[in-house]
């Protein structure tokens, strides 16, 4: 017996108790209502109106045909969304219960058991609210969204002026919500994040800072800056585990709400880029301890990594390029918009396949556009994991806006419980304040009609926001990190735009430049430039509703939101390409408009390399279905400007540029190592003849652009429109034109196919005894090409794999440009 008493008073002794904080979410039982009505219907939250009216059938799909225009009475209507809840007694009994609310759009008022117990006018920010003395075993919490429209005009009229863009600007919630030259007008109310039930005894942690000191190839000093609730009298232990390895163990006696434990990493391996490096990434984790008591523990992945933006004045103007661990790196990708106008039907799904669409398309960085959102937490674990970079704007955008205190205190607080919430991701590489509102304030006619004191009023205060507010709350929370005012710094008005800083070339589409513009018009970053296109025949058919791929219907005319933008690709098309006399052959031709005049730009931007340093191109994706700048249509699709940038973006990149009858052959190199081998330069006809041949050893500067070869065509003397350019080194291959497209006396020829089963999908075997430009496969099963809108060479057989679930390819069909030429 005694033996017996020995060894269970032994493993109590042992027995380590957990008291760390244990969290509920709220998200069952929902229920909501126009606050006008008594019937209540079912809800989900995360959640927001448009979607739970339309899962009731309240309302039809608001992004087919034109119902868009019939749902803009539900922004002027008040909501109410409810849920019951039981609270079990072991929660009950903690010394401490919060409700933690992220993503209230936007003007909420929260009753906890009918006692109001938040307020709540900003979508991005993070509120927690002590419920100790209000929470029950069972439970109502109810939360009121207020007409956006109505708080809005309450805004306004304390203001002698209007602001560019009026009401907007009032409302810290998704600004593209309220419509934008891609996007519908659908300002929607809701919940966009889980609502959760925290609950602890003695102590918690709120935040943990992992502050990078130093990073060299021996050491990484860091210091683990907590941030706490607690009560705790007695000593506690902190203890820091990389990699599951104990690290630092430190003792802590009477400590405060704040306090710091450094902690270093031998030999450490570093963050890259994907396409320079290793993303690599450390598992983090904090436990702290009281006796044999667990308090609390944090968890993350870190990558250790230095990100530098470098802007030095040159004999130019100034430079703009990123720098990474002591290394120049030039930054290609695009600008991200969100996923979807209602942000709850995002899954961690949709953000897998986005992102692993960016690296595919070779990109290394992406531009969080300032009209959005602040991501959800996965966007950025998966940058951090995948090695994306990302210029993370403000959610500020093509506007002015208030400067009044309760304005700029709210802003305030989201922007620290943003940055905060961002900081340990490796990913980010740039905070910017906004987008295009300098550009805006002196260049689009804002001031016109103003009187001076009202100009000055106005500027003062987005130099109070941008030139102040923002980059301390920056330098305090996030050093390491630079901070941009605006993207761009100078409208394309202003000469300097080519020279300094970065640059947004809306010569190309609103002003309708050529494309040839970009040849010569390169500026020193590219941060947006873009062009649009029709979106997938599946996507159109998704609009219009049917099995039509009409793009002259009105429900398909909702979905072009800029009021030129038919007649903007119409008069590019004209100069470039035959215009087709149908629509089929019109949306493929429109893609292939988008994407080789985009080509164009980016080719031309790295061939400046190291003058120019980026290119982000506008826009890599949709909010719902659309003709817009996106290189992937909402539905997932490439459109043939994804499978086209892909080759741009290639590490090492083979462009040729005529100038003065000489074609120059580029190598681009954007790797950190050196090439050597054969470059081979061929002047092949349509038929597959070789005209001309060139060969030469060649060694590639390791992330360099140069001029290779230089070959006379005059001398030549073949006709420019019977011909193509092929240029090999090493395992890269280019296909290069020397006229406009509509030009080349194609030939016309049959286009032979083998169609394989795989274990993923189909092998499609393709060969032609001509030339086949822009090859587009496509047809009704659901899945992915590994390439497409690709040139066929002569008398060679290229694989395609289509990867899918369908059992059959019966209806793959195909075309190429050649049709098209008479």
């Amino acid at each position: 017996m005694n033996r017996l008493f020995l060894l269970l008073l032994l493993t109590m002794i042992s027995c380590k108790t957990d008291d760390s904080p244990k969290t509920n979410h709220l998200n069952e039982n929902w229920t909501f209502r126009n606050l006008k009505d008594t019937i209540w219907h079912e809800a989900k939250v995360p959640g927001e109106v448009h979607s739970d009216l339309f899962r009731n059938k309240k309302i039809e799909d608001p992004f087919v045909a034109n119902n868009e225009l019939d749902l803009q009475w539900i922004s002027a209507e008040d909501w109410e969304y409810k849920t019951d809840f039981t609270v079990a007694e072991e929660i009950l009994s903690k010394k401490h219960l919060e409700l933690e609310f992220k993503g209230l759009d936007t003007y909420a008022s929260v009753f906890l058991n009918d006692s109001l117990i938040l307020k709540s006018n900003n979508a991005f920010r993070e509120f927690s609210v002590d419920v100790k003395t209000i929470l029950k075993l069972e439970n109502e919490l109810r939360i009121v969204f207020e007409s956006v429209a109505k708080a809005e005009i309450l805004a306004q009229n304390k203001l002698p002026y209007k602001l560019p863009v009026e009401n907007r600007v009032f409302t810290r919630k998704p600004q593209f919500h309220y419509g934008w030259d891609w996007g519908p007008v659908l300002t929607s109310s809701g919940v966009s994040r889980p609502v959760k039930l925290k609950s602890w005894n003695d102590f918690k942690i709120e935040d943990v800072y992992f502050n990078q000191i130093t990073l060299n190839d021996s050491i990484a000093e860091i210091e683990a800056q907590f941030e706490v609730e607690s009560s705790i009298e007695e000593p506690i232990v902190v203890e820091i585990y990389v990699d599951e390895i104990l690290n630092e163990k430190v003792e802590l006696v009477g400590i405060s709400k704040k306090f710091s434990i450094p902690f270093q990493i031998e030999n450490p391996k570093r963050w890259w880029p994907h396409n320079v490096g290793v993303p690599h990434l450390y598992n983090i984790k904090a436990i702290v301890r009281e006796g044999r008591r667990t308090l609390d523990v944090h968890t993350l992945k870190k990558g250790l990594r230095t990100i530098e933006l470098i802007t030095e004045k040159d004999s130019i103007g100034e430079t703009f390029y990123f720098k990474v661990n002591g290394m120049a790196v030039y930054a290609k990708g695009a600008n991200y918009i969100p996923q979807h106008s209602f942000q709850n039907q995002v899954e961690k799904s949709n953000y897998e396949n986005l992102l692993d669409d960016a690296v595919e398309a070779n990109m290394n960085m992406l531009r969080v556009w300032g009209g959005g959102i602040y991501e959800n937490d996965v966007f950025y674990e998966l940058c951090d994991a995948k090695g994306i970079m990302v210029w993370q704007d403000f959610m500020f955008a093509c506007a002015m806006y208030p400067g009044d205190e309760a304005f700029m205190n709210n802003v305030r607080q989201e922007t620290i419980d943003n940055v905060k919430r961002l900081r340990n991701h490796s990913s980010i590489a740039l905070w910017c304040g906004n987008n295009e509102n300098n550009e805006g304030w002196h260049r689009w006619g804002w001031q016109s009609g103003r009187g001076e004191e009202e100009k000055k009023e106005i500027w003062g205060n987005y130099l109070k926001l941008f030139d102040t507010l923002l980059p301390e709350i920056v330098g305090e929370y996030h050093k390491e990190i630079d901070y941009w005012e605006s993207s761009p710094r100078h409208g394309r008005g202003n000469p300097l735009y080519k020279t300094e800083g970065d640059a947004h070339d809306w010569w190309i589409w609103h002003d309708e430049y050529p494309f040839e513009h970009l040849l010569d018009a390169v500026p020193r970053f590219m941060s947006e430039f873009g062009f649009q296109s029709f979106p997938s025949y599946e996507a159109i058919r998704y609009i219009n509703g049917t099995d039509s791929i009409s793009v002259s219907t009105k429900a398909f005319d909702t979905h072009q939101k800029h009021p030129r933008g038919y007649s903007i690709i119409k008069n590019y098309m004209e100069r470039d390409y035959p215009i087709p006399d149908n629509d089929e052959d019109y949306v493929y031709v429109s893609q292939l408009l988008q994407a080789n005049g985009m080509v164009l730009g980016f080719e031309a931007q790295r061939r400046a390399k190291p003058y120019n340093m980026g290119t982000l191109y506008w826009q890599l994706n949709d909010c719902w279905p659309a003709i817009s700048w996106s290189s992937i249509d909402f539905l997932g699709n490439w459109k043939a400007m994804h499978y086209k940038t892909r080759k741009a973006f290639k590490d090492v990149l083979i462009s040729s540029r005529v100038v003065s009858d000489t074609l120059n052959t580029y190598i681009v190199n954007d790797d950190l190592e050196a090439y050597e081998g054969d470059l081979s330069i061929e002047i092949i006809d349509f038929n597959g003849k070789v005209l001309h041949q060139v060969s030469k050893s060649i060694q590639v500067k390791a992330n360099s652009s140069a001029i290779e070869n230089q070959l006379d065509l005059k001398a030549l003397q073949i006709n420019k429109e019977e011909v193509f350019v092929l240029s090999r080194f090493g395992n890269e291959s280019a296909i290069f034109y020397l006229t406009k497209y509509k030009n080349l006396k194609l030939k016309q020829g049959e286009i032979q196919r083998k169609i394989k089963k795989t274990e993923k999908g189909f092998a499609v075997e393709l060969s032609s005894n001509v030339l086949q430009k822009d090859v587009f496969l496509y047809g009704d099963a659901k899945g992915h090409f590994s390439d497409n809108f690709f040139d066929l060479l002569p008398n060679e057989t290229k694989v395609i794999h289509f990867d899918t679930e369908a059992l059959e390819l019966k209806d793959l069909k195909l075309k190429a440009f050649n049709a098209l030429i008479e």
